[in-house]
C-alpha cells in the first residue's frame, strides 16, 4: 500500500530472544495519526520512531547495476557457459563409480580438483582453445578480471538477459532462481564497434531505454575516479507508488533528481515506468550539490512478462542452462558515504525508510580505523512458516550505510580513492557451507571465479597449553568441575611438540589438513621419555583436544548443533558465524571485485545464510518467520572491518617480502598481528554487549505487548528491566571503545616508528 495507514499495525519481531542491535529486533511501528494518545503510549513502551507514522511504500529489491570496462558479446560468455554445463556432465561420469570428497549434511559437496582439472582440460583441449585462467588456478589474482566471468564460473550463474545499442552492451546475471538475483552489467563499447552506426547515433535510438545509454556511464565514471563500480541500486515498486516517489524527492531534494526526470518518471510503453534520482549528495544535505555518481533507480512495471524476470525496459530474454548453482536472494545494500545522516534523512523523506541498527562511534574500529555505520530500511509485512518463502522474500529492504570517522582504514580510503558508492551487495543462499565450499572448488578447477577475505585462525580457535592440561570436558563445558587431565609439565611438552613438528601453525591454530591419526603418530614419536607415560594415559583425549581447537569458538557459540565435518568446512572456508539465542547467521566475503590493479579500492559481495529459530510463541504454535532473522552480527561486523585490513596488511607484507623490503615486512607483518589481537581482545567484549542487547531486546519486546494489551504494571517492570540492560551494554561498550582506543594508540606507535625510521 502507497496510501496513508488508517489502522494501527504492530509490527513485532517476536524471537525467543530478540537483540535489539545486532538481530533488527526492535519494533517497528506504524500507527494512526488519528489516534494520539495511543501514539504516545506506545511510543513510551515500544521505543522511538522517528518517521512519519502511518505511510509506507510497497518495495522491493529489483537488480544492481554495475558499470564495468568491458562486456564481451553475448555469444562469448554462452560458449563459456556451455563448456562448464559439459564439464558437469563429464565430471559426473568420471567419478561415477569412485569414491570422491563428498561430504553433505551441512559440510558442503566438495569437488575432486584433481580430477575435476583433468576434465576441465580435456574439454577446453577438444575445442582447440587454451584457458587463460588456468594456469592461475594456484595463484589466483582477484584484479584484472571480467566480473561477468567469475560469476558465471565461480557460483554458476548464468546470463538470462541482453541488452545492446550501438554504443553499449549490457547483460543480466542471475542465479537460477527466476525471482532471485538479478545483476545487470554494462559497459562501453569499443571504438572499432563505435563505428558501425553512425546514423542510429544521428537518429538518437541510444536514448530510447535512457537507463542504457553511454552518458549515464561516462557520468559514473566521471564521478567515481574513473572506476569501475556498482552504480545504480534498483528498486521495484507497486503500481501507483512511483508517482509519490517522484513528487516526495522534487518536493523535498530537487537537487538529486536528474534533469532527464525533472518532468517525473519515463514510461516504457507497456514494459514499465522508470524514475531514477542520485544517491548522495556531495557533502551535507542542503549545503552540497548532487553527486552525480551512485543512482537509486525505481521502477513500475506494467505489464508482466512472463519470458523476462528482469522488469528493466530494454532487456532481451536469453536462454540459459544451470548445471551447478545455489539460488540467490538479495538480503541488503551497502554504502559508503561523507554524510550518513543526510542520506538516512533522505531515504526517510522519500520512501518512509526508518533507522533499525545503530554501530555508535568507537564500537567499529580497527586500528586507528574507525567507522559509524546505520542500517536502515522498510517494514515488511511478510512473516511465514515456509522456509524456503523467508529465503526468497525481497520485500524487506535493509540499506546499510558507513561514514569514515578517522583518516586511515577502508571506509577512508574507499571514499578519497573512488568517492562514494556501493561498498558490497550481500545475498542470502541456502546453504552457504556447501555454496563456498563449491566456489573455492570451483576457482581451483576453473581458474576463474572469487576468492573470499582472510579471516585469522583466532577467530574460530587455537591450542593453548591451558587447553590440554583441562582436557576434552572441561572445554566444551566450562563451568565443569571435572579434574585436570594432565600436568603443567606434561601440557608443556605435547604443546611443544605440536609447535615444533608442524601441527600447529605459526598463530597456534592446528593444520586443518592433520588428521587425528597423523596427529597420534607425531606425538607418539616426539613425546619427551619423561612425559610419555602419562601421555599414554591420556592420548585419545589428548588428540580429540588438538583437534578441538580448530574450532572451539565456534564450539562455545553452537554447541552440538554442527557436526565435526560441518565445524571444520566452516573453518576451511572461512565463513563468520554469529548466534542469537536459537537464530544463526553465516556470512562471508568475496575479496574485492572490479579491480584493476591488486591494491585498489573497489566494491565486493557478501552472502549470507540466516538460519531462523524454529521456537514456539506463547500460544504453543510455532513463530512465524520474520524477516532479517539473524540480525547483521556486531561480532562479525567488526570481523569484516579487521579482516578487510589484515587482508590489506598481509598483501603489504607478501609485497615486501617479494621485492626484498625487509622493514616494511616487518612493519606489516606486526599490523596483521596487532589486528588479529585486537580481534581476540574484542571478543568477549561483543559477547557481553550481545547478551545485553538481547535482554534489552526481549525487555522491549514485553513492554509493547504490554502496552497492547493493557497491563501497565508489567509495562512499567518490563521498563525498569530494559534500563537496566542498556546500562549494561553501555557499561560493556565503554570498554570495547577502550580496547579500541589502545589499539588505536598501538597502531599510531607502530606508524609514527616506521615514520621515523624512514626519516633517518
Amino acid at each position: 500500500m502507497c496510501q496513508a495507514m488508517h489502522q494501527l499495525m504492530f509490527v513485532l519481531f517476536l524471537l525467543k530472544r530478540s537483540d535489539s542491535l545486532q538481530c533488527l529486533a526492535i519494533i517497528i511501528i506504524s500507527v494512526t495519526t488519528k489516534n494520539k494518545e495511543m501514539n504516545n503510549q506506545i511510543i513510551k513502551g515500544g521505543g522511538d520512531t522517528n518517521s512519519d507514522p502511518g505511510y509506507e511504500v510497497d518495495i522491493q529489491f529489483s537488480h544492481v547495476h554495475l558499470y564495468v570496462d568491458r562486456v564481451c558479446e553475448v555469444s562469448t560468455y554462452k560458449e563459456f557457459e556451455d563448456s562448464l554445463n559439459l564439464f558437469q556432465e563429464k565430471y559426473d561420469e568420471a567419478t561415477e563409480n569412485e569414491v570422491v570428497n563428498h561430504e553433505v549434511d551441512h559440510c558442503g559437496t566438495s569437488l575432486d580438483v584433481d580430477v575435476g582439472r583433468r576434465v576441465w582440460q580435456s574439454i577446453i583441449s577438444k575445442r582447440n582453445k587454451t584457458d587463460e585462467n588456468n594456469d592461475m588456478a594456484e595463484a589466483f589474482a582477484s584484479h584484472g578480471r571480467d566480473v561477468v566471468r567469475q560469476l558465471i564460473a565461480g557460483f554458476g550463474f548464468r546470463i538470462t538477459g541482453c541488452h545492446a545499442n550501438y554504443r553499449t552492451n549490457s547483460v543480466v546475471v542471475t542465479s537460477k532462481d527466476p525471482n532471485g538475483i538479478q545483476i545487470v552489467v554494462s559497459a562501453m563499447k569499443n571504438d572499432d564497434d563505435n563505428k558501425l552506426d553512425d546514423e542510429a547515433a544521428m537518429a538518437g535510438t541510444d536514448n530510447f531505454y535512457h537507463h542504457f545509454a553511454a552518458s549515464n556511464i561516462t557520468r559514473f565514471y566521471q564521478a567515481h575516479s574513473n572506476r569501475q563500480g556498482i552504480a545504480v541500486m534498483a528498486f521495484e515498486v507497486g503500481h501507483q507508488c512511483l508517482e509519490g516517489i517522484f513528487h516526495r524527492y522534487d518536493e523535498k531534494h530537487p537537487e538529486l533528481v536528474p534533469k532527464e526526470f525533472k518532468n517525473g518518471p519515463v514510461e516504457y510503453d507497456t514494459e514499465a515506468r522508470i524514475f531514477e534520482v542520485f544517491a548522495y549528495y556531495k557533502g551535507e544535505r542542503g549545503m552540497s550539490p548532487a553527486d552525480e555518481g551512485t543512482m537509486l533507480r525505481f521502477i513500475e512495471p506494467i505489464k508482466s512478462n512472463a519470458t523476462n524476470t528482469c522488469k528493466l525496459p530494454g532487456i532481451v530474454p536469453v536462454n540459459a542452462s544451470f548445471s551447478q548453482c545455489h539460488p540467490a536472494f538479495f538480503d541488503h545494500w551497502v554504502s559508503n558515504v561523507i554524510s550518513r545522516t543526510g542520506f538516512l534523512d533522505t531515504l526517510e523523506d522519500t520512501l518512509y525508510f526508518t533507522p533499525k541498527v545503530d554501530f555508535n562511534a568507537g564500537v567499529v574500529a580497527a586500528g586507528e580505523a574507525q567507522i559509524e555505520s546505520t542500517v536502515t530500511g522498510n517494514t515488511s509485512s511478510l512473516t511465514s512458516e515456509d522456509v524456503s518463502s523467508a529465503l526468497s522474500d525481497q520485500s524487506q529492504i535493509y540499506l546499510p550505510i558507513n561514514n569514515a570517522l578517522t583518516k586511515v582504514g577502508h571506509v577512508h580510503g574507499f571514499l578519497e580513492e573512488i568517492g562514494q558508492g556501493v561498498q558490497h551487495v550481500a545475498s542470502r543462499v541456502d546453504d552457504i557451507i556447501s555454496f563456498v565450499q563449491e566456489a573455492n572448488d570451483r576457482r581451483k578447477v576453473f581458474g576463474e571465479g572469487f576468492t573470499f577475505l582472510n579471516i585469522p585462525r583466532s577467530y574460530y580457535g587455537v591450542l593453548t597449553k591451558e587447553m590440554l592440561r583441562r582436557g576434552i570436558d572441561n572445554i566444551k563445558d566450562p563451568s565443569s568441575k571435572v579434574d585436570d587431565v594432565l600436568t603443567s609439565e606434561c601440557a608443556h611438552a605435547i604443546f611443544e611438540v605440536c609447535a615444533g613438528e608442524g601441527i600447529m601453525l605459526d598463530d597456534s591454530s592446528v593444520d586443518l589438513d592433520m588428521s587425528g591419526r597423523t596427529i597420534q603418530m607425531i606425538l607418539d614419536s616426539k613425546i619427551p621419555l619423561e612425559h610419555k607415560e602419562e601421555y599414554l594415559q591420556n592420548r585419545k583425549e589428548v588428540v580429540e583436544v588438538i583437534l578441538h581447537s580448530r574450532y572451539v569458538n565456534m564450539y562455545n557459540l553452537l554447541k552440538n548443533h554442527l557436526s565435526e565435518k560441518s565445524y571444520v568446512a566452516i573453518v576451511r572456508n572461512q565463513i563468520l558465524v554469529d548466534v542469537q539465542t536459537d537464530d544463526l547467521l553465516f556470512q562471508i566475503f568475496t575479496s574485492n571485485i572490479l579491480q584493476r590493479k591488486p591494491q585498489d579500492e573497489s566494491p565486493f559481495f557478501e552472502f549470507i545464510q540466516r538460519v531462523c529459530s524454529q521456537c514456539k510463541g506463547p500460544d504453543g504454535c510455532p513463530k512465524k518467520i520474520k524477516p532479517g532473522c539473524g540480525g547483521f552480527g556486531i561480532r562479525n561486523f567488526l570481523t569484516l572491518f579487521l579482516s578487510i585490513e589484515v587482508t590489506k596488511a598481509m598483501l603489504a607484507a607478501s609485497n615486501a617480502k617479494r621485492d626484498g623490503e625487509k622493514k616494511e615486512y616487518e612493519f606489516a607483518k606486526r599490523k596483521v598481528q596487532l589486528f588479529t589481537d585486537q580481534l581476540n581482545e574484542s571478543n568477549p567484549l561483543l559477547t557481553d554487549i550481545s547478551e545485553a542487547m538481547t535482554k534489552e531486546g526481549v525487555a522491549r519486546d514485553n513492554i509493547t505487548l504490554a502496552w497492547k494489551d493493557g497491563r501497565k504494571k508489567d509495562a512499567k517492570v518490563w521498563e525498569e528491566v530494559m534500563e537496566e540492560e542498556a546500562a549494561a551494554k553501555s557499561l560493556a561498550n565503554d570498554r570495547l571503545m577502550e580496547c579500541n582506543n589502545k589499539y588505536q594508540r598501538l597502531m599510531r606507535r607502530l606508524r609514527e616508528s616506521r615514520d621515523q625510521d624512514e626519516m633517518v
